[in-house]
């Protein structure tokens, strides 16, 4: 493992994984929502996201942690290991929820600076929803573009600490 996409959906515990797999791989991590939301929760405009997302996945090695589908035709064919995380729909929900309590206006260290952590509900919605509308569409953006990479898919708190600790062994 070299090049590492951690990918799903908000909730399942992607950030928590990506900093342990980063603490045990020794690779850089890098989390996506740092880099796309600027202050005050601005979105990168769509040609400087992209140049910037070509310059990441062009580095040696990384860990990039997060999903923006529209940028897999510069990572995935870089990725040599893609993780899908997933879980129950309700335990996204339930940990976005307190995770929005835990970090309520402040700043999550996996967010961009100027981003304190909001309520918000229409990202609960897309939350909710990502199951029908964005899984279909990771599948379909593995299949077409990272084919290549070994792909390993996490249902489970479990089954993230048996990889973890298998890793360390």
């Amino acid at each position: 493992m070299k090049r590492v996409m951690i990918i799903g959906p908000s909730g399942a515990g992607k950030s928590t994984f990506a900093a342990a797999l980063a603490a045990r791989t020794r690779l850089p991590l890098i989390h996506l929502d740092q880099q796309y939301w600027q202050p005050g929760w601005v979105e990168t405009p769509e040609e400087e996201w992209r140049t910037k997302i070509a310059a990441l996945a062009a580095r040696e090695s990384w860990i990039m942690e997060g999903g923006y589908s529209a940028s897999f035709d510069l990572r995935m064919p870089r990725a040599d290991t893609i993780f899908l995380i997933t879980r129950p729909r309700w335990l996204y929900i339930c940990r976005v929820i307190l995770r929005t309590l835990k970090h309520y206006g402040r700043v999550r260290p996996d967010l961009g600076t100027g981003c304190p952590e909001r309520f918000n509900w229409e990202f609960l919605q897309w939350v909710w929803n990502y199951d029908k509308r964005s899984l279909p569409g990771l599948y379909e953006g593995i299949r077409k573009f990272g084919s290549h990479a070994h792909l390993i898919e996490i249902t489970s708190d479990t089954q993230s600490r048996t990889f973890l600790e298998d890793l360390a062994q």
